[in-house]
């Protein structure tokens, strides 16, 4: 059961709602590298020290700030809960906007907590959750996290809702600051419907699970090479902007690639889903050998699909 890192509550108009706080996401178990000294080889060990006393353990560290040179107050944790702020332990809701907006800042996340209610607490939960998927609205909130407040935005998620941080306006960069031709381009209608025709042959469910951290993989190749003493491959990366004059070339044998790729994606569903076999040529064999003659009843039910198998073994003895 995961730990809490914040309970509180949410907050609009008159109606309190006892929430707690989940991180979403968790930094997944990557590969580390230790800091040598490139003389002896030897790890280089991180001391905490004092100028006084030489090294102490960090148990033995605390909390200041500086408020004049030299001069530090200590600050703990009862000193950051009596906070005199209502988002110390208060999600706020300020305003509610369209979920499809498209405002400066808002679509800069900073991380993702789930929303848990309290038991007493859980129909205003869902009732905010379910008013919030049906007119398509975010609601923008307050909130303290860590000793600092943050912008953040309340969506519908799931069978939950979840909390974004966002970066303050004045964290996110002006686009002032890249260099961006200043009049639109023209495009010519064919050119237009081949990019839509490319998207569209590109265009599917986005599903997590089928997407892999290839770099880690690769990684850990190149750090078996060295450990073996073998050479490692350089790969070759090309990179060539697409010229104006060949836009539509490039486009139309895009388009059919993506149809390829597209059409090969969704054979291989369609094995997965007719059993799995890693076959491709006997589900295709038995796709035409079905298409020309009538499947013949089954006795036994469709979920028991091994029994057959077993019993035609049996008869063929």
């Amino acid at each position: 059961m995961p730990r809490a890192m914040w309970r509180g509550a949410i907050q609009f108009g008159l109606v309190t709602v006892p929430v707690k706080l989940y991180l979403a996401t968790e930094a997944r178990a990557g590969l580390s590298f230790n800091l040598l000294h490139r003389e002896c080889m030897s790890r280089i060990q991180m001391r905490t020290s004092c100028p006084i006393h030489g090294e102490i353990p960090r148990s033995d560290t605390v909390r200041g700030f500086e408020y004049s040179k030299g001069q530090y107050v200590v600050i703990d944790e009862s000193d950051l809960d009596n906070v005199p702020l209502k988002t110390v332990r208060a999600i706020e809701i300020e305003l509610f906007v369209d979920a499809n907006r498209d405002a400066h800042g808002i679509n800069f996340v900073k991380q993702a907590y789930y929303l848990e209610p309290e038991a007493i607490g859980r129909k205003a939960f869902f009732l905010l959750k379910s008013v919030l998927a049906d007119e398509g609205l975010s609601a923008i909130c307050k909130i303290v996290l860590k000793d600092r407040e943050a912008l953040a935005s309340i969506n519908p998620y799931a069978n939950t809702m979840l909390l974004s941080t966002l970066y303050w306006p004045d964290e996110v960069r002006s686009t002032a600051e890249l260099d961006l031709p200043q009049d639109e381009f023209e495009f010519k209608p064919a050119e237009r419907a081949m990019a839509q025709q490319l998207i569209a042959a590109m265009k599917g469910d986005f599903e997590p699970e089928q997407y892999k951290d290839n770099y880690r993989q690769a990684l850990m190749a190149v750090i078996e090479a060295k450990v073996a003493g073998q050479p490692t491959e350089t790969p070759r990366v090309t990179e060539s902007p697409t010229k104006i004059a060949d836009l539509m070339s490039v486009l139309e044998a895009s388009v059919a690639a993506a149809r390829e790729a597209r059409s090969k994606r969704d054979s291989g569903a369609e094995s997965a889903a007719s059993g799995g076999s890693d076959n491709v040529a006997d589900i295709s064999a038995g796709t035409k050998r079905s298409r020309r003659k009538p499947a013949e009843p089954v006795a036994a039910p469709a979920s028991a699909d091994v029994a057959p198998k077993q019993e035609r073994r049996r008869k063929t003895a």
